[in-house]
Parts: structure tokens; sequence; C-alpha cells
């Protein structure tokens, strides 16, 4: 298996048209693609930048001339939860007529997308990425060849990666933040570079609220890489 990561630009995708004009991104939960009718049917969330950036985002979604079907399933402040259904596109198109797969998930932002898409053979990929090259601009993120034992460990360990994100996603910003910087600043190292002072200079606080935040963040992670080891296999 080749699995290739890009960032795309189709000219024809109502989600990349919408996030060029507008300040949102959109990230897909789900998607389903129905070849009797050419479309593809996606469950995916919105972000704006505020709420009137998400209002003026969803409209021009709903009314892109490729959108063939539009639901708002749920709003709530910046963010919105929104099924559509689209025309085929030429993109789309040329990865089907490869044999090519979705590998991961797709991210829009600022009028490109990141694609994780996947071929059975190196032959295979390279004339997708040439036909790719007809109708659309993207540059290769990353090229790699999995050999059947890694994706073992992949399919094995899907529980243990939900793990981990899901730990990712419980970090408040402040301690999403306060890690972060933990790290950039070398406080981990051994020898220790950066110090509480130093991480607490950059956010304009304490040291002892830098430590609080750090600690926090430390505890919900560690507790999630706990259980992802309990279920690695």
């Amino acid at each position: 298996m080749i699995t290739i990561s890009m960032d795309m630009e189709q000219y024809d995708c109502p989600f990349i048209a919408t996030s060029d004009d507008h300040d949102v991104t959109f990230t897909t939960l789900h998607w389903d693609f129905n070849p009797s009718v050419d479309q593809l049917e996606t469950r995916i969330v919105v972000d704006g930048e505020d709420r009137g950036a998400l209002s003026n985002g969803l409209s021009a979604l709903r009314d892109h001339d490729n959108m063939r079907d539009y639901e708002l399933l749920s709003k709530r402040g910046g963010a919105a939860h929104v099924r559509t259904v689209i025309g085929e596109t030429d993109a789309m198109a040329t990865i089907r007529d490869h044999d090519g797969y979705i590998t991961g998930p797709f991210h829009i932002e600022d009028g490109s997308e990141t694609w994780n898409v996947g071929f059975d053979s190196p032959e295979v990929t390279d004339r997708a990425l040439g036909g790719l090259e007809v109708n659309n601009e993207f540059d290769i993120l990353s090229r790699e060849r999995l050999r059947l034992d890694t994706l073992q460990r992949f399919a094995r360990n899907a529980d243990a990666a939900a793990t981990l994100v899901e730990g990712c996603s419980d970090l408040s910003e402040v301690e999403r933040e306060t890690l972060t910087a933990a790290v950039e600043h070398g406080y981990f190292d051994t020898p220790r570079n950066g110090t509480l002072e130093t991480i607490a200079d950059e956010f304009g606080v304490s040291a002892p609220a830098v430590s609080k935040n750090l600690r926090r963040a430390q505890r919900k992670v560690n507790q999630r890489v706990v259980d992802a080891l309990d279920s690695l296999r």
C-alpha cells in the first residue's frame, strides 16, 4: 500500500471555495460515495473565526453550484455540524479511476485541503498523480509505502490511538498552550533548559500558575497514555 498525504486545491469543491472566501475551516467526520449518481455525502464540522464568519460561510456553502443537498445538524457558537451532498469533483473522479481509497480525515482551510489517500502499487500511484496534475494544483506532503505488518499494527491499535487523541482533546486551551511552551522551551530536557519562570514570562503569569496548569495537563495526558498502553497489541 502506498499512502499519500497532499495539500490539494480543487476548483470545483464547495468546501475549498468557501474556505477561500470566508474565515471558516472544515474537518470531515464521515463520508460515503454513491457511485450510481456520482455524489459524495459527508458529515462535516465547520469552525468559524466568529459567529458572523460561520453564518456567512454556511450560507456560501449551501449556495455553491456543486452543492446537491445541505442540512444543518447542529450549531453552537462559532462551530456547526452539517450534512452535505456534493457532486463528484474532478480530483475525486481521478482517485476513483485509479482504485484509490481514503486513508485519513480531510481538513480544509484557506482554500486548500489536506488529502490522505492510498493506492495499491507505486505504478498506480504515479499514474493517479499524473492524472491529478491535469486539472488540479497540489503538493505532496508525504509519500510512504506501508508493509503488511505496519498495516496490521495500525488496525490493531486504532483504539489506542483514539485514546491518545481524546486525551489531547481533554486539555483546555491554557493547558495545551502551557504544555506546548514547556516542550518548546526545553523544560523536560535533560539537563533542563527552560524553567517555570521562562514559560511564565511568555504568558505574563506567575510561575506557580504555570506549574499548576502544567501539572493538570500532564495528569490528563499521562492518564490517557497509560490507558493507551494497556490496549496496545
